[in-house]
């Protein structure tokens, strides 16, 4: 655990004050400005776990493979998801950058209040707001994905079952729940259960491709052809651009690498954050998106009734895809199993960040109950009162899915747009204002190459968060039409009703540290800031 010394800086200079029972003795504030109050708990190893099972490219990108053919059928979704993880390698060279330079569980929220100069108490209050419901909606979404594969796993052996959304009702509360008391009740497990869902996920990428690239020929059904694979473009979604089919489609891929700031979040629960957190987002984009890639080729070479698979009968598509790979309903449950296993591992890593995202909202006041929601319980060691909320945030919006599965699908599709709206909140400005509210710390990019990645990061999220508000197909109902734009923007009214009401009683944001940390005393106590 690397100890630096404190500076307090001339815009930003927080009041620090010693704890009466502890004056004399050493205060340890970290990074954030905030006391030490998590354990490091975690290793590299185990960090660079929670950021490849939370990421889980692979896994969910085969959740919405289906979705994604309409889109350039096989071609669109493999040139779509290269396209877009460049972009997202950008994205998250920035987001390791500025982890390096402040580690704080307040990431983007953080961030943005430092990077936004003067502007930086509002700029950062609606980033910080934006990346919890993107992270508390992704939660949601990994439960739904969930539900529905294992309501498809029952379906697989009762042909006579025609599945009800009361049915993934049950198994979404169940999972969410399951997932929200591991966090909970089991932090010091954490670490061994994310690096046993690492080996879950490399496993099953090896197992899944494996059996995928060798069953087709084994039961004579043969393998997709190159063209099918490489070159067959289909676009099914209406629109009479193929333009902006390809750039539309990109959304599917971006659901699948868009979580480049989970082990953020993190960063006050592992030993010298500013070196490991880079280091965990470059294992979590260089083993996702090798293993991604390589999972979609496969598993498009095993197709060979593509209409089946648009009119498969279960409400998880990847279920028929694979009957067709191994020509058995035995098969296809073995695959499911294999893909759901570290999918619950995935949903575990959403409500660790998206609990912990609300914490650090709740310790700067900025939520309703924010002391309630910001305490960190001494018994369990964690954030449990803000995880409790974000289960309960969900099972409100699993009882949306049995009234309307269109409004659900509104709430969970606004993840992408949401958190690309967070990060284009602190990277912006950093870059407007050349860094110089700042200090580099280990990892950090020279200007040569640090303003074209962050000028084409923020160009790509600016033009993009518009295009995944389009409507998904044309013509469109109100059943079929993207809402992303209305939830976005619903929610974004409430942030901003919450920000008139609260900013002129006491909040003042996170405690920022701008530049290199020296010494400092208060009342006699010797203060020492955690990094």
């Amino acid at each position: 655990m690397e100890k630096t010394e404190l500076k307090e800086t001339k815009e930003h200079a927080p009041d620090y004050e010693a704890d009466d029972n502890n004056v004399g003795d050493s205060i340890v504030l970290n990074a954030s400005g905030h006391k030490q109050e998590l354990q490091r708990n975690f290793s590299l190893l185990s960090i660079c776990s929670i950021g490849i099972t939370t990421g889980n490219v692979w896994a969910a990108l085969g959740g919405s493979i289906v979705i994604a053919l309409y889109n350039g059928g096989a071609p669109g979704v493999i040139y779509e998801f290269l396209a877009v993880s460049v972009f997202y390698w950008m994205i998250a060279a920035c987001i390791a950058e500025m982890s390096s330079a402040i580690p704080s569980s307040a990431g983007v929220y953080q961030w943005a209040s430092i990077t936004a100069g003067k502007h930086g108490r509002i700029v950062g209050f609606f980033a910080g707001w934006w990346n919890f419901f993107a992270w508390v909606f992704g939660g949601a979404s990994m439960s739904s994905i969930l539900a529905n594969q294992f309501v498809s796993m029952y379906g697989l052996f009762h042909p006579d079952f025609v599945y009800q959304r009361w049915n993934v009702f049950i198994a979404y509360l169940i999972i969410t729940w399951t997932c929200c008391c591991v966090v909970m009740f089991a932090n010091r497990a954490l670490p061994m259960l994310t690096n046993i869902g690492l080996v879950l996920i490399l496993a099953g990428a090896f197992i899944t491709i494996t059996v995928c690239a060798i069953m087709p020929s084994r039961t004579g059904k043969g393998h997709a052809s190159n063209s099918f694979v490489w070159k067959d473009w289909q676009n099914a979604t209406g629109w009479s651009s193929d333009g902006f089919v390809f750039c539309a489609g990109m959304l599917n891929g971006a659901y699948s690498v868009g979580t480049p700031d989970c082990v953020s979040h993190l960063a006050e629960e592992l030993p010298n954050p500013r070196v490991n957190i880079p280091k965990a987002i470059f294992a979590q984009y260089a083993v996702g998106c090798a293993t991604a890639l390589l999972y979609i080729i496969t598993i498009f070479y095993a197709v060979n009734d593509l209409d089946s698979l648009f009119a498969n009968p279960w409400p998880f598509p990847l279920a028929e895809l694979y009957r067709q790979a191994t020509n058995s309903h035995a098969g296809s449950m073995g695959l499911l199993i294999v893909i759901f296993l570290p999918t619950v591992c995935t949903a575990i890593g959403c409500y660790i960040t998206a609990g912990r995202m609300l914490w650090t909202l709740g310790r700067d006041e900025a939520t309703p109950f924010s002391q309630w929601i910001g305490h960190i319980d001494k018994r369990f060691e964690n954030p449990l009162n803000a995880t409790l909320v974000c289960g309960i945030i969900n099972t409100v919006l699993g009882c949306i899915y049995v009234g309307s599965t269109s409004a659900f699908a509104a709430f969970v599709g606004s993840f992408i747009v949401l958190s690309s709206a967070s990060y284009l909140a602190f990277i912006l400005p950093n870059l407007f204002s050349r860094r110089r509210h700042v200090a580099p710390g280990p990892f950090s990019m020279p200007d040569y190459i640090f303003y074209p990645i962050a000028g084409i990061a923020c160009t790509y999220m600016s033009v993009f968060i518009v295009i995944y508000c389009f409507p998904y197909t044309v013509p469109f109902t109100a059943q079929t039409m993207n809402y992303s734009s209305l939830i976005v923007g619903g929610l974004s009214i409430f942030v901003a009703c919450w920000w008139l009401w609260i900013k002129d009683k006491g909040y003042t944001g996170p405690k920022a540290l701008e530049v290199e940390i020296r010494r400092a005393s208060i009342g006699g106590a010797r203060v020492s800031v955690d990094i």
